[in-house]
């Protein structure tokens, strides 16, 4: 090898082994710091461990996940300050007068280089290629894992309001005769609603602030590796051409692409942590809802609280209705048949709770001698008697029922049937039901794909980046080659040699 060729190739060799050292020193960091979210490192903390969990509304936790592409911001940083070092080199030998003297190459040596420079771009192309595929499918994964999460909040945020509008319609029915479920419900709908403004918050901040930060790097991979695209292709007709002026200028285009290659490595490496980090924390979530960061962003009631919740609501529903029941079979015992006989003996009213202890709710399984509670109101207007009749009338027409306590029962009855109706509402919300499906859909069906794609965007834009730089050093010893050469189009080798 001549000895100036030798002097152009070694500094940048040693560059690349360098900036190689410093993406698998940092890739294993990455790895190691991902298993692990407590441990990695917080620039807006001093660079100290992060020491919290996966929260998307901490911005401690973004801070610390897209550290974890240090190693892409870093080799980025190299490469362009050595860029710049070695344009200034070349800047002071030009105007200095300092030129190079020419040396005669072997033609094995311009095919050689000619070689590596069409195998490096097709290298290029390829992971160009893989690149834009990759960057739409994951683009396509992540949008469908958010709405797949945020039509679970709204689905849940859907679910509290209509549980809001039965008991605030219960508050009006019972305010009049009993102030202590009045002030209940008062309570339960307040933290209600503070539940659905958490929830409502949560999804417009989040959804604004993913969807910038998705769409801002999937235009990016696409811009960056369009224009590198076309540079790759113009770089192949030049140096067939052999227009050195362009064909430096087209080095300078790829320095600078390499660069922001670089920068979006360690910005795919972040979202391929982030991917790791929400999959995670979606397993977690349903090994233990209660304990978990996504209780911040989608809240569910304790276990032990909820069930003695739902026990009690059970416990007064079946109460109430044994109650009910027990005045329903006196009455009938007094010979009312409008209170309810049939062909098939006497009915009650359908109690949709076991006994106790547990009150195990089982709306579909009443008796077929039994009737809907909501159906009493229809029973009571036919026993009650109104103001307008006087007493003998409505004994005579089996109006035993006074108009005050027919309301007050009505009250009664009619807020028990809304309670019953919101019953798998309420439960749903206390067990997570629909959170806990959204997430099973995602662990099942989207997370192993958003894995791979959010894997593969990365790898492809790191292969590239690898592959970008030793182009770039090609071009350069091959421009170097054919300084004050002259060659006829489409010649590999000069006319000289």
């Amino acid at each position: 090898m001549p000895k100036s060729y030798g002097g152009v190739l070694v500094p940048f060799v040693l560059l690349l082994i360098s900036t190689n050292m410093v993406a698998q020193k940092s890739l294993v960091f990455g790895l190691i710091d991902g298993d692990d979210i407590s441990r990695r490192p917080d620039p807006l903390h001093q660079l100290k461990s992060y020491n919290g969990t996966y929260n998307l509304g901490d911005k401690h936790y973004w801070a610390s996940a897209a550290y974890t592409g240090i190693h892409g911001y870093a080799i980025a940083g190299i490469w362009l300050l050595f860029g710049l070092g070695f344009g200034s080199y070349i800047l002071f030998k030009y105007f200095h007068g300092n030129s190079t003297p020419i040396v005669e190459y072997p033609p094995s040596s311009y095919i050689l280089m000619f070689s590596l420079v069409v195998l490096f771009t097709i290298l290029a192309i390829v992971a160009s290629s893989v690149i834009l595929a990759a960057n739409n499918g994951f683009e396509h994964r992540v949008e469908r894992l958010r709405q797949t999460i945020f039509d679970a909040g709204g689905d849940t945020r859907h679910t509290i309001r209509r549980v809001i509008k039965v008991l605030l319609n219960m508050q009006t029915l019972l305010s009049p005769y009993n102030s202590q479920a009045d002030q209940m419900l008062n309570v339960t709908t307040h933290r209600l609603r503070r539940g659905s403004i958490t929830i409502q918050q949560f999804v417009d901040k989040t959804r604004h602030t993913s969807n910038e930060a998705i769409r801002t790097l999937y235009v990016a991979n696409i811009v960056v590796v369009t224009i590198n695209l076309v540079l790759l292709v113009t770089a192949l007709v030049l140096l067939v051409w052999h227009w050195p002026l362009g064909f430096i200028i087209i080095i300078l285009c790829c320095w600078i692409l390499t660069t922001l290659s670089w920068v979006l490595t360690g910005f795919d490496f972040f979202f391929h942590t982030f991917a790791e980090d929400t999959c995670s924390a979606l397993e977690d979530f349903q090994q233990n809802p209660q304990n978990n960061s996504l209780q911040l962003i989608l809240p569910c009631a304790e276990s032990g609280t909820s069930d003695k919740i739902l026990v009690q609501i059970g416990s007064t529903v079946h109460n109430f209705i044994t109650q009910l029941n027990s005045k329903l079979r006196e009455v009938q015992g007094l010979g009312s048949n409008d209170i309810g006989e049939n062909s098939s003996g006497t009915r009650g009213v359908c109690d949709p709770f076991s006994g106790a202890p547990n009150y195990i709710f089982t709306a579909d399984l009443c008796p077929k001698d039994t009737i809907p509670i909501g159906e009493l109101k229809y029973v009571l207007s036919r026993v009650t008697c109104y103001g307008e009749n006087s007493t003998g009338n409505c004994a005579g027409e089996g109006r035993f029922i006074p108009q005050a306590s027919s309301v007050i029962l009505f009250a009664y009855t009619q807020s028990i049937q809304d309670l019953i109706e919101i019953f798998p509402d309420l439960l749903s919300l206390t067990q997570c039901s629909k959170v806990k499906q959204a997430f099973a859909n995602i662990l099942q069906h989207q997370c192993r794909p958003f894995r791979r794609s959010a894997r593969i965007l990365w790898s492809s834009m790191l292969s590239l980046s690898i592959i970008m730089v030793l182009l770039v050093l090609t071009w350069i010893v091959k421009a170097h080659q054919e300084t004050g050469r002259s060659f006829d189009t489409c010649s590999i080798i000069p006319k000289s040699a």
